[in-house]
Order: C-alpha cells, then structure tokens, then sequence
C-alpha cells in the first residue's frame, strides 16, 4: 500500500512539473495583434477610469497643461476603444463615441453605486467631453469638490 501511495504521489509531482513546465515555458499562449476594441466590457470599464485619473491629474497640475489640452490627451487615450478603428472588432460591441461611452460609464457606476472617488473622476472626464452630470463635478459645491481639488 505504501508503494502504491508513494508511487501516486510522485507520478502527481511529476506529472504537475511537466504540465508548469509545458504550459508556461515550452508553449506558453502568445497573442499578437490584438486591438483594444476587443476587451471585455468591464476592462474597457477600467481602462476608460484609468484615462480619467490621468485626466484629472493633467488638470490638477502635475502636467502643467490646460484644460483642452488634458481633454484632448484623454481623448486620444481613449481612442483605441472605438471599433471604427479595426475591421477586427465587428462583432464586438460598438463604442463609436467616446464622450457618450464616458457618460454612460459614469451614469452606470451611479447607478451600481461604485466608489464616489471614482464617480466623480469619471464626471470630471464626461464634463470635460461637454457632458454633464448633475450634482457631480458639474459646478463648485458639488459633492465632487473634496476629490477635485
């Protein structure tokens, strides 16, 4: 019994080795050409929050730029979202205007009831696109104001 258990158990590590082994050194997955129209909906999510803190840093001063200047930067961040940019990203869903897509992101982290902090960057961004959210970065007194500084 003790060889039968023993032999398992070094059949089962060695069989663990070559799989690692396989799968992450000899034949590791490598994709190439992919386009970022292609993530999924919520990394598109998280890189269009990620453009928006780089937005809003622009605009607090660590570039030192103005605001057209942050706004048409965060533009050009988002850019590679849009499926008119590839024939690759057919089938995928479509987000043919950035501003819209960045207010229907702020509008569906409202309404998930995400973090303020990150409601409120994205309103920043969407107000910069010219599209405001009322009560949320739109105006000086907003809730916003203690993130927005």
């Amino acid at each position: 019994m003790r060889r039968f258990v023993g032999s398992m158990l070094v059949a089962l590590i060695l069989g663990i080795s070559i799989g690692v082994y396989l799968g992450w050194e000899q034949f590791p997955v490598d994709t190439e050409n992919s386009f970022m129209c292609q993530l999924s909906e919520e990394a598109k999510e998280e890189y269009t929050l990620m453009v928006a803190r780089a937005y809003q840093a622009d605009l607090q001063g660590q570039i030192s730029q103005s605001s057209d200047e942050a706004r048409n930067i965060a533009l050009s961040r988002l850019l590679p979202l849009r499926s008119s940019n590839s024939e690759n990203c057919s089938g995928d869903p479509q987000i043919d205007n950035i501003p819209a897509w960045v207010q229907e992101v702020t509008e569906r982290y409202r309404t998930e009831g995400a973090n303020l902090e990150e409601i409120c960057v994205l309103a920043s961004l969407s107000a910069g696109f010219g599209r405001q959210i009322p009560g949320y970065a739109d105006r000086p007194g907003t809730v916003c104001d203690q993130f927005l500084q």
